[in-house]
């Protein structure tokens, strides 16, 4: 039987993971029968909502079980084929990653669009970041042309998307990021202002940034910063709950200060998951495609290389050690 390494889930981790709670070893690949494709990764994708997998509680996503082979998303080309839906030499996108090789029916297969870009942006704008911060910030959060929007993790993968969607929409953009060089690239991406969070408390911040309130805020941290922007919103403000990356590895978050202003100010909040959205992916794909094309929107990842550095590359995701897209080149 062929085989490829793949990392597996060692032991559940207890607050931050460590190098401990992952073991890089073999696993079966299955046999190709009629309808079944085999890939080679190519690129892999390492995601913060991965943290919540390696829990054992129920979720919107399965957890990752003991000792099996993780998954995440990935691209790669078809090296063997028994479908007449995907031929050798195709590039692929899947849910097969944090391994080599990766087999299965064709279906667990998406083949990439016809869309002249660099295969790793099927993981990034053009992928499930892209996705999440698209309709998070224009369907959940009904955002639209002159509202001030405040997006959170700015220089991250879904926020850099968000706050250039946000542009692209004719809105005014305040993100928020950790360092002057993070904040410096969001000021570049197009964002009206940018607010260092380790120089200043965020509340200060945006009350500085946004005098007159915001319209809608794209969450991907909790903590301060949700509580910030509930004493920035304005009446009728819309929150959009995209991820909670303060509390993933820690415990309970803070008592917020300032949640009452959700009567107040009528505040609406909903959490989502891209997946949610699926029967409308067509629009993402052709208002992305547009901007790309147009250069209203651009890219930027910070890549590890070889299958090796996994792990690591996923945990530095917490310790901000990301620019854009975290992504594994093989």
């Amino acid at each position: 039987m062929a085989t490829t390494r793949a990392w597996h889930l060692s032991s559940r981790p207890v607050g931050l993971p460590t190098a401990d709670n992952f073991e890089l070893k073999e696993a079966p690949l299955p046999d190709l029968e009629e309808g079944m494709v085999r890939v080679r990764n190519e690129w892999l994708s390492v995601d913060p909502y991965m943290r919540s997998r390696m829990n054992d509680v129920k979720s919107y996503v399965p957890s990752f079980q003991l000792g099996e082979p993780m998954e995440g998303g990935a691209v790669g080309k078809v090296v063997e084929s028994r479908s007449p839906h995907l031929e050798e030499g195709e590039t692929v996108f899947h849910m097969l990653g944090w391994r080599e090789e990766a087999a299965g029916p064709a279906g667990q297969f998406n083949k990439v669009p016809p869309i002249p870009v660099e295969d790793h942006q099927w993981l990034g704008n053009l992928g499930l970041t892209g996705a999440t911060a698209y309709f998070g910030l224009l369907r959940v959060a009904q955002a639209k042309e002159g509202d001030t929007v405040f997006v959170s993790a700015a220089a991250g993968a879904v926020g850099s998307a968000a706050v250039q969607i946000a542009k692209a929409k004719g809105m005014t953009v305040i993100g928020s990021a950790g360092g002057e060089e993070k904040c410096a690239w969001v000021r570049e991406l197009g964002a009206d202002c940018a607010i260092d969070y380790k120089a200043q408390p965020v509340v200060k911040g945006l009350m500085e940034a946004a005098p007159k309130g915001i319209d809608v805020y794209f969450d991907n941290v909790g903590g301060e910063h949700l509580d910030a922007a509930f004493a920035a919103a304005r009446n009728n403000a819309r929150f959009a709950i995209c991820g909670m990356i303060d509390n993933y590895n820690a415990g309970p978050p803070p008592a917020f200060r300032y949640i009452m202003r959700v009567i107040a100010a009528r505040i609406a909040m909903k959490g989502f998951i891209y997946t949610d959205f699926l029967p409308e992916i067509g629009d993402f794909y052709r208002d992305m495609r547009g901007w790309i094309a147009s250069g209203q929107i651009k890219s930027r990842e910070t890549v590890r290389d070889g299958i090796e550095a996994m792990p690591e590359a996923f945990l530095d995701l917490f310790r901000g050690a990301n620019m854009g897209k975290m992504l594994v080149k093989l």
